[in-house]
């Protein structure tokens, strides 16, 4: 709507719109003003941010030492039948049979917790920690924080094929995201929160601080500023300090591989896309075990029973495949089992991880991608040429990583510091750029997406400038403006301007060149015969209005027309004149896109090589040459 522009500056947020009071007068800053203005806010930021996330960061290495001791309480219940927070692998139960019940009920327990609690426990955790961030103001709810990790230890204590990293991050999210609702920030200042404390517990699980920042900037943040990134930063490093207390120090897997050669080039391009199939697979196989749990008359809260019977099964079959099994993923990166071994147990895996999850379960996803990636490697490594026979398995677990989460540099980083093996830095690095490409090419969304997107959201995974940032007011706006002088009369304003051949549907006014406010037909209209309104000066009265400054970026400019539900807004060259120099509207700030159009689109040649001059030669008629 375009009524008298007259909205009172003290309604307007100065931190957003960028002015500031100066005596008995409120001024725009001019760009240097802004941009040491943005500074000194985000060095607030910087320094309220990461005190107020300290106290996540604490809470989410701490609660990670919790979910891993409470996973080892389960187990210990579930498949030995004592109380103890003792490491026991459910691989050595002699249960016998009775081994495929324990799933069931660990499902049942699930299923009971999820339907009565909360529902937003189901899943791996990952998509419901994005879902949070860009839909719902990074809010989550207490109920989350409790019981996600309480769900996740009973389903990988009963024996299921998950990692513990998802529910480590769905729950330090929670946390981030509690602490946050307490402050008084904005939304974007609590996605922060949530996102330190996500990758915070990341960090406390696998002692991977630089991994888990870029998890947060290639997953989570959705943009790179140092207002997000600095505070997530700080986080994991102080998580990465504070593990040692809780939990082992060093690399969770410790290997060294020897240098690698040109050779190996070839083996990491068919390694990614191998990985990069195998990401297909497993993705599409989940999604359709999820449809096929829906089609179901029954209701969902039985789902995670009936999956538990798919682990039972399994883990009768293959004992090893049971639970997290970081000791199995270990014995795979230093190739001590048979092949055979591998094989089955690399089936088995993969068949429980997709039905169990597909039902809806609680757990992670990282564990289960790095088994069977790096059983992948042990299978076809024997067959790749060149390489250390170690290298295999770790190059297939970080580039079945990337491909499946869509974050082939944290997949590089992250298998680095698991292993600190610097040797294999560049085969992962291609081997993972390969499976990346493979999966973009051949799947319209990540495992990670997919789910958010079957609920009706849509989401935009790349990141790039807006063209709007990358362009002042001055370079778009109208400069031709026609206006109304203050002194003219309502009547003769009416007639003039808002007759049968009106152009616009609102006008600014000036007084001496200064800018006063706009004016459309509705409001002069509401005005005739008012006596105590005979000129257009008489409908404004002292407060200042809405305008812009040549030197803002289109991006300010097009915010503050939606915040007012304006249409256009007058530019004047700075507060204290008001002087009128152009006007820009909504129609303005789509131009930018067109230059982003033209970079996308338009195909330019500036060099011509010499097989094109001679083919230009040729083509030309004997006598044109």
């Amino acid at each position: 709507m375009d009524s008298v522009n007259r909205q009172p500056f003290p309604k307007i947020q100065s931190s957003y719109f960028g002015i500031h009071a100066h005596g008995n007068h409120l001024c725009f800053p001019c760009r240097k003003f802004q941009q040491d203005r943005s500074i000194a806010l985000v060095n607030i930021q910087l320094l309220q941010l990461p005190l107020d996330g300290q106290y996540s960061v604490s809470g989410n290495t701490v609660t990670a030492y919790l979910l891993l001791q409470l996973i080892r309480f389960f187990t210990n219940i579930f498949f030995f039948q004592t109380f103890s927070d003792a490491a026991h692998s459910p691989a050595s139960n002699t249960l016998g049979l009775w081994v495929i019940a324990v799933p069931v009920i660990g499902g049942l327990i699930i299923g009971l917790i999820a339907r009565f609690g909360s529902e937003q426990i189901r899943g791996h955790g990952i998509p419901e920690a994005i879902e949070a961030i860009l839909f719902k103001k990074s809010k989550m709810s207490p109920k989350v924080a409790v019981l996600k990790p309480l769900s996740s230890g009973i389903a990988i204590g009963s024996g299921g094929p998950f990692g513990a990293e998802g529910p480590i991050i769905m729950t330090g999210g929670a946390i981030g995201s509690l602490i946050g609702q307490f402050f008084h920030i904005t939304g974007a200042e609590r996605k922060t929160l949530l996102v330190a404390g996500a990758v915070a517990g990341m960090t406390a699980v696998f002692g991977t601080p630089i991994a888990a920042v870029m998890l947060a900037v290639e997953l989570l943040l959705f943009e790179l500023r140092p207002r997000s990134l600095l505070p997530v930063a700080i986080a994991c490093a102080v998580a990465g300090f504070a593990r040692p207390l809780v939990l082992d120090g060093g690399p969770l897997f410790p290997l060294q591989t020897l240098p690698v050669g040109t050779l190996d080039l070839v083996s990491c391009v068919l390694a990614g896309v191998t990985c990069g199939a195998l990401s297909w697979l497993l993705s599409t196989s989940l999604y359709k075990v999820e449809d096929m749990f829906g089609k179901l008359p029954i209701h969902w809260m039985w789902w995670p029973a009936l999956g538990g019977l798919a682990v039972g099964i399994g883990g009768y079959l293959q004992p090893r495949a049971l639970g997290v099994g970081y000791d199995v993923i270990g014995d795979l990166l230093q190739n001590h089992l048979a092949l055979e071994a591998v094989v089955a147990l690399l089936v088995c895996k993969a068949i429980m991880w997709v039905i169990a999850l597909g039902s809806g379960t609680s757990g992670g996803v990282l564990a289960p991608l790095l088994m069977m990636g790096a059983g992948l490697g042990v299978v076809l490594g024997p067959y790749l040429p060149g390489g250390h026979p170690a290298l295999w398995p770790l190059v297939f677990m970080a580039a079945t990583l990337g491909g499946m989460m869509r974050a082939p540099v944290m997949s590089v980083i992250f298998a680095f510091e698991l292993t600190h093996d610097a040797n294999a830095l560049l085969p992962l690095l291609a081997a993972s750029a390969v499976a990346y490409g493979f999966t973009v090419l051949t799947m319209p969304r990540s495992i990670l997406t997919e789910k958010i997107a079957r609920r009706g959201y849509h989401i935009y995974r790349e990141y790039g400038i807006d063209p709007l940032e990358r362009h002042n007011v001055e370079e778009l706006m109208s400069r031709k403006v026609q206006t109304i002088e203050s002194n003219t009369p309502i009547s003769d304003a009416l007639e003039t301007y808002f007759g049968l051949e009106q152009t616009h549907r609102a006008f600014p006014v000036v007084r001496d060149g200064a800018y006063v406010g706009m004016i459309n037909r509705e409001t002069l209209l509401a005005k005739v015969g008012n006596p105590s309104c005979t000129t257009v000066a008489d409908l404004f009265g002292a407060n200042v209005p809405i305008m812009a400054l040549p030197d803002e970026t289109c991006r300010t400019v097009a915010t503050r027309l939606a915040v007012h539900e304006l249409e256009r807004l007058p530019v004047v060259t700075d507060a204290h004149t008001r002087h009128l120099v152009g006007i820009v509207s909504r129609s303005d700030l789509i131009k930018p896109s067109l230059g982003l159009h033209e970079e996308e689109h338009q195909h330019e040649t500036f060099r011509r090589t010499p097989l094109d001059m001679l083919k230009g030669y040729l083509q030309r008629t004997p006598k044109d040459r």
